[in-house]
């Protein structure tokens, strides 16, 4: 019926829904709104405004379109929207995880009301269209202005839940009943190894606060007793190391200690805590294949639903864990990379590399130099040898 108050002819209104637990979020429209820990915005009765809308906002903004959860390069070559430019192609690296969350942010914003930047755009556009006679892309920006101005009217118009990256409170309550933990894990610490067959080992471990990224907090550790690839030893290593250092400083130890990995690199971690006496910290590790959970009071893992918040949230933490370790270690490989074109110069040794690298710190800083700056900034270099590293590493 035209005006369904009661919604008898089995229909719902679109929502929007944004899953801020995905690596790259995306927007998508939804007639249901489920208890996943995604945020979702509506409803929006006019169907057709709200899916021109949809469309515009991730081409605007560059936002995938694709289908799988974590796309790849797979994914990329059987995309059209990157190929034609309008995805920022996430999934080839064409932007950084980081940057798409400000894109995100922005479109959060959009969602609440603040329409003002993009509107202003239109606008501008839209008479720029005009003026080279373009009158149909005119009309469609008008229209798409049109749609956002009655959409997106801020708390006047739409109900709205919104989580930030991370989760929130309701994750953290049902990671709580979950793993039937004692108290609420406000504080969770999760740890992951990245190197290349043993090389330049290190560990990152993050930090999350009301299941939020508390950035601040997170730590980066160079492996130092490995002697190969052994992930568990070095669990171990990066688990003893961090705690240690609380207990000597007084600091308050986490809800909840998150490993990736099974039940061996659990072990590991558990075992550093014995010997600091601290295995009465609440301690987890989920395998990535099954994203199984194993916790030492339990000889099988435990398998939450899909779509639990609190399996949304430990993903979150371990992917978070992830990443931050695998930047790590990729900066130390790509900064050994360029100390190592120095070792190629002729003329160079030694002692003139340290005095290089103590004045500038890095390979990627002397190129920023002329000739002329290397010579007054570093003693005992002269002019025939400061030419041969300029022009060296503006070759390379």
């Amino acid at each position: 019926p035209h005006y369904n108050v009661l919604m008898r002819d089995d229909k719902r209104f679109f929502l929007i829904k944004i899953n801020a637990f995905d690596k790259f979020p995306m927007i998508k429209l939804v007639r249901l709104k489920k208890n996943d820990g995604a945020a979702y915005f509506g409803p929006f009765p006019r169907g057709g405004a709200i899916r021109e809308t949809a469309e515009f906002l991730s081409a605007h903004l560059g936002l995938r379109v694709c289908k799988a959860d974590d796309p790849g390069i797979e994914d990329y070559w059987h995309c059209l929207a990157g190929t034609i430019a309008r995805c920022s192609a996430p999934c080839i690296g064409g932007i950084s995880e980081e940057n798409y969350k400000k894109r995100i942010d922005a479109l959060i914003s959009l969602l609440h009301g603040n329409r003002a930047d993009i509107l202003n755009k239109l606008s501008e556009n839209m008479i720029k269209e005009s003026g080279l006679r373009n009158f149909e892309k005119a009309a469609k920006l008008r229209d798409i202005s049109e749609n956002i101005k009655s959409l997106f009217r801020g708390d006047r118009t739409f109900q709205k839940t919104y989580i930030k990256s991370g989760a929130g409170a309701d994750s953290v309550a049902a990671l709580k009943k979950d793993l039937s933990l004692k108290n609420l894990p406000v504080r969770i610490e999760a740890f992951d190894i990245s190197n290349i067959s043993g090389s330049l080992a290190v560990a990152g471990m993050v930090s999350f606060l009301d299941g939020k990224p508390d950035k601040q907090n997170y730590r980066r550790f160079r492996m130092r007793d490995c002697g190969g690839p052994d992930d568990f030893s070095m669990i171990k290593e990066a688990v003893f190391r961090r705690y240690k250092r609380l207990i000597e400083e007084k600091k308050n130890l986490p809800g909840l200690i998150l490993v990736d990995g099974g039940k061996g690199q659990l072990s590991a971690a558990l075992e550093a805590l014995k010997i600091l006496k601290s295995d009465f910290i609440p301690i987890a590790a989920i395998a990535k294949k099954k994203e199984e959970i194993f916790i030492p009071s339990k000889t099988l893992p435990i398998i939450l639903d899909e779509h639990s918040p609190a399996l949304k949230l430990l993903q979150a933490v371990r992917d978070e864990a992830h990443r931050f370790a695998l930047n790590y270690h990729r900066g130390l490989r790509d900064r050994r990379i360029e100390d190592s074109m120095l070792d190629d110069m002729p003329g160079i040794g030694k002692k003139r590399k340290i005095l290089l690298l103590k004045e500038f710190g890095s390979v990627e800083n002397i190129k920023k130099y002329d000739v002329e700056t290397i010579i007054n900034r570093v003693p005992g270099i002269g002019a025939k040898f400061a030419k041969v590293v300029c022009n060296s590493l503006k070759k390379n």
